[in-house]
């Protein structure tokens, strides 16, 4: 696995990648608790062990200039490329002013505006999209990165190869990340794959690939930004696999029951939030007390969101309806 050791990140902009990283766990408990409220809809999916890898990959893009493809395991994207608690406690809570109406709650939102796109629920599939999304704008004369996800188990359908060797010829500014959990589902890493690691395919597409520690948000951020620089050079795309444990289920309605305890406890040492306090207190960048009072402070803005959620109608009826059928005369309704 390639270890590297990012140097000459400011001080303020480690304290920020803490805050993102806070504002995605303390999301996710509450999501958790709302979920079992009956409150939340649709499938509620932690990211729970991917904070580093969802906040420290989109840190590296350029927000004003690239584009952001993320899964349901990557809320700390949205916050890094600027979407607000309300907007994501709308989503969630499928109120009035929610970007989807109402009619989903799992993470396949898009906000444009903010060069964000919502995932396609058939893992895989948003991989092309993203290649796709890159073509259109070199046809342009334009360079924009495309930055992509994908779960271990999601990386061996048939889309994800076809797009990467597209990707790769045409060498487009896309970059993959495999966030390896080491599970699919319920299924372990030795019964999806049999290469060593993930990152050992790129050689097979002709693109850059490198296996690294997920749970270290400046290794993550460091690798990504060397590949958003290679995809501005005109070298093509890049393939990152971050190792990482899904320390919840699938989903929330999955106990996990089948994921070894000795498993969860060895990498819940490796926790990426209180790992990366840890680190800015020993640096003297920010103290332990510090950091509890910054996801006190978030945490509070999380509760008076939530608030306003739950204080805002249900969507109108009509709009489980609209962008369904189409009339004879070509308009949605």
């Amino acid at each position: 696995m390639a270890r590297k050791k990012t140097v000459g990140i400011p001080a303020e902009f480690r304290r920020e990648m803490l805050r993102y990283m806070l504002m995605a766990r303390e999301f996710d408990t509450a999501m958790l608790r709302l979920y079992r409220q009956g409150k939340a809809f649709g499938g509620v999916y932690s990211q729970l062990g991917n904070e580093a890898v969802s906040v420290g990959s989109a840190l590296a893009l350029d927000r004003t200039r690239d584009v952001l493809f993320p899964m349901h395991r990557n809320i700390g994207g949205h916050f890094v490329f600027g979407q607000t608690l309300d907007q994501l406690m709308l989503n969630h809570l499928a109120r009035e002013g929610s970007q989807m109406r109402g009619t989903d709650g799992t993470g396949h939102y898009a906000d444009p505006a903010l060069r964000i796109y919502g995932n396609v629920s058939h893992l895989g599939a948003m991989i092309p999209v993203a290649a796709g999304f890159s073509m259109a704008d070199a046809m342009r004369g334009i360079t924009t990165v495309s930055m992509t996800y994908i779960g271990d188990g999601g990386a061996q359908v048939g889309e994800v190869h076809e797009a990467l060797n597209f990707a790769a010829v045409h060498k487009l500014p896309l970059i993959l990340i495999i966030e390896n959990n080491q599970y699919a589902y319920s299924t372990p890493n030795s019964l999806e794959f049999a290469c060593e690691r993930l990152s050992d395919r790129a050689l097979g597409y002709g693109m850059h690939g490198v296996t690294i520690d997920g749970t270290d948000v400046e290794i993550v951020y460091d690798t990504c930004l060397e590949a958003v620089q290679r995809a501005r050079r005109g070298e093509g795309p890049s393939l990152i696999e971050t190792v990482t444990m899904r320390m919840r289920g699938h989903a929330e309605h999955d106990d996990f029951s089948y994921v070894p305890k000795e498993l969860l406890e060895e990498w819940a040492a490796k926790d990426p939030v209180e790992r990366y306090i840890d680190r800015l207190d020993a640096g003297g960048v920010l103290s332990r007390a510090q950091a509890e009072e910054m996801r006190t402070e978030i945490l509070a803005q999380m509760i008076e969101a939530i608030d306003r959620a739950l204080d805002r109608p249900w969507p109108a009826a009509e709009e489980g309806l609209r962008n369904v059928f189409m009339t004879p005369t070509g308009e949605q309704r």
